[in-house]
């Protein structure tokens, strides 16, 4: 079960933008994939990394400490919350967003495709 302390923890966390969502966030803002986004959207008791209301689709970005028990079991819980409300969850590593931007965007662009 995830502890309460572990949400606190993630809200506090997502105060600070970190460098890869800056970097998606180069990308998504501006209705730059056709789009309006939202950064750090608040979703009833949860926070997502980006959110685009129109369509229901938040994305998720996601460190090596997303690997631990508790975090992983956190994300779990984030998500199975999120789908029960109709929005579509796409996660994708840290490392993916820096190392190969092209191929996020593009998965990106076919979630969009099926809300459009």
């Amino acid at each position: 079960m995830v502890k309460l302390k572990t949400i606190i923890k993630a809200k506090y966390l997502r105060k600070e933008e970190t460098k890869t969502e800056q970097i998606l966030w180069k990308k998504l803002g501006n209705k730059n994939l056709g789009i309006k986004w939202r950064r750090q959207h608040p979703i009833d008791m949860f926070i997502v990394d980006f959110y685009a209301p129109p369509i229901k689709l938040a994305i998720e970005l996601d460190g090596s400490s997303h690997n631990i028990k508790e975090n992983k079991e956190y994300d779990e819980m984030r998500t199975d919350y999120l789908k029960s409300k109709n929005i579509k969850v796409i996660r994708f590593w840290n490392s993916e967003v820096e190392k190969d931007l092209e191929n996020v965007l593009t998965k990106i662009k076919e979630e969009i495709k099926k809300f459009l």
